[in-house]
């Protein structure tokens, strides 16, 4: 159990026996009244998202989830096609389950699927990942010595903001918690 407070954004927490997937947090400490918990929740077993005020002294399960490391293989229309890399046993996962992690997933990349009594319920991937870019605007000659950015489209399909420098072919790390851009990679 832990307290509202404790709460944070990637979470996930049971109540009222189903699981739900904070989304957003924010501690809201009005006036004179005690300070109180609002989130965003998803719910993990339908998608739906619900808003959620907790006060600050309420105490709430924390879900225990097992983190297995799989290799993400190949997708087919909206499922995903994973192995087990401990047993090379194979998992499909929906996106419902991998979310947002959807637009860093390439065949061989290998990420953490979280469990919760033998049921995948969400992905964790690598904080960094080297991708090569393929669609970006080409640098504009004369133009001023300000730190531009300008969006480019990675192999995956995601598109970050990137150093007007960048070009494309050219392989960039990637933050995926806040997908922004942090370095220039070495090609492989």
């Amino acid at each position: 159990m832990i307290d509202a407070t404790q709460i944070r954004k990637g979470m996930i927490i049971v109540m009222d026996g189903t699981l739900y997937r904070v989304m957003e947090m924010q501690l809201i400490t009005p006036g004179r009244w005690k300070a109180m918990v609002q989130t965003k929740l998803r719910n993990i077993q339908v998608g739906s998202q619900i808003e959620h005020r907790f006060r600050s002294e309420e105490r709430l399960e924390q879900a225990h989830l097992e983190e297995i490391e799989m290799e993400f293989l190949y997708q087919q229309g909206d499922e995903y096609y994973f192995m087990n890399l401990e047993n090379y046993e194979q998992v499909t996962l929906t996106l419902e389950v991998i979310g947002d992690a959807v637009k860093y997933l390439k065949p061989n990349t290998v990420i953490e699927v979280e469990l919760f009594e033998g049921n995948p319920v969400g992905v964790n991937l690598p904080k960094s990942m080297d991708l090569k870019v393929v669609n970006t605007e080409p640098r504009l000659q004369g133009a001023t010595k300000t730190s531009l950015y300008k969006p480019a489209v990675l192999e995956t399909g995601a598109v970050v903001q990137v150093p007007e420098f960048i070009k494309e072919g050219d392989v960039v790390r990637v933050d995926t918690r806040d997908d922004t851009y942090l370095e220039r990679a070495k090609a492989k």
